[in-house]
């Protein structure tokens, strides 16, 4: 069988620079395209020893991240090439536009200076992240692993891109048991923690709540060890949630009986937001996930009423 021209391209294509990370699904490299100049993120997926050619579950996450791709704030997938390793054995390289930080080493820097991120800031990068989220929910796609590293930044113009949507899954295709061992526990839903088996968007609204109280304080909101201690970090917070704020709670798989907490007030866990961000932000944490704001319903919140989204 001869090799098509996408088989050695890939690596003829490009120059590879350096390893920028170790992706759930395979090395990212910072690679430069021969015949533009331009940099890139090169991923590189191994598909399993048993296939012949590329499977389809691999084909449906390439056309839904290039569906998504057309919004600004959704990482853009440019091409995918298909490339062989020394074993021979097939790998595809997913080219996606280069971004130079992200949102895990931009708190970092200000912890750092021991500054604060500045309220106009925070306040852009949560538009953004909104924005991107109210995306994906609305073409039906959830993300599930939301996180301050999953979001990329580009500092000069401070636009903020979600990335990895690998995992992400058509929730319109019904599968009904999602597995959750793969989400970082800091971001993890209660509902995902406690075992439900159907979950929704709400999900993803739970993570943009932990990621704007990050923004807020630098330090992450909720940095269980576990998912027992998890659990407990969001009871001390908010209160030990029962049927009566959430109905069907005890009913969950994983429930049992857990130390009483009343709920504190959200100021004295993130102090530097304003009343319209302690309102947004209450409004994203609510325990019954049907109760939680969407992500479009957030977009409208009074909190970004002051924000300029014309430029974004």
């Amino acid at each position: 069988m001869e090799k098509g021209p996408t088989t050695v391209s890939a690596m003829e294509a490009f120059e590879k620079l350096e390893k920028v990370g170790e992706g759930t699904y395979g090395k990212v490299y910072r690679a430069r395209e021969k015949a533009t100049g331009k940099i890139v993120a090169l991923k590189k997926t191994r598909l399993h020893e048993d296939e012949e050619g590329v499977p389809p579950t691999t084909l449906r996450e390439v056309s839904i991240l290039r569906m998504l791709s057309r919004d600004p704030h959704i990482v853009r997938l440019m091409d995918v090439k298909q490339g062989q390793n020394k074993e021979g054995k097939t790998v595809l390289y997913l080219v996606f536009e280069y971004m130079d930080t992200d949102l895990k080493k931009f708190i970092k820097s200000f912890r750092h200076t021991g500054e604060n991120i500045p309220v106009n800031t925070v306040k852009s990068l949560m538009y953004q992240l909104c924005k991107g989220v109210a995306f994906c929910h609305g073409h039906g796609i959830l993300h599930r692993d939301l996180k301050p590293h999953n979001l990329l930044m580009d500092r000069k113009t401070m636009m903020l891109k979600i990335a990895d949507l690998g995992l992400a899954r058509a929730f319109t295709v019904p599968i009904k048991k999602y597995t959750h061992e793969i989400l970082t526990l800091w971001y993890r839903a209660p509902e995902v923690l406690l075992g439900a088996t159907h979950y929704s968007t709400a999900v993803d609204m739970w993570s943009v709540a932990c990621i704007f109280a990050e923004l807020a304080t630098k330090q992450p909101l909720f940095p269980g060890d576990s998912e027992l201690q998890q659990l407990l970090h969001i009871f001390r917070l908010l209160g030990t949630p029962n049927e009566k704020v959430w109905p069907g709670v005890s009913k969950l798989m994983n429930w049992h009986e857990y130390p009483q907490w009343n709920p504190q007030s959200l100021s004295t866990a993130v102090p530097n937001l304003d009343d319209k961000g302690l309102d947004l932000l209450s409004k994203m944490l609510k325990y019954e996930p049907s109760m939680r704001i969407s992500a479009k319903k957030a977009m409208e919140h009074p909190y970004f009423d002051d924000l300029n989204k014309e430029c974004l």
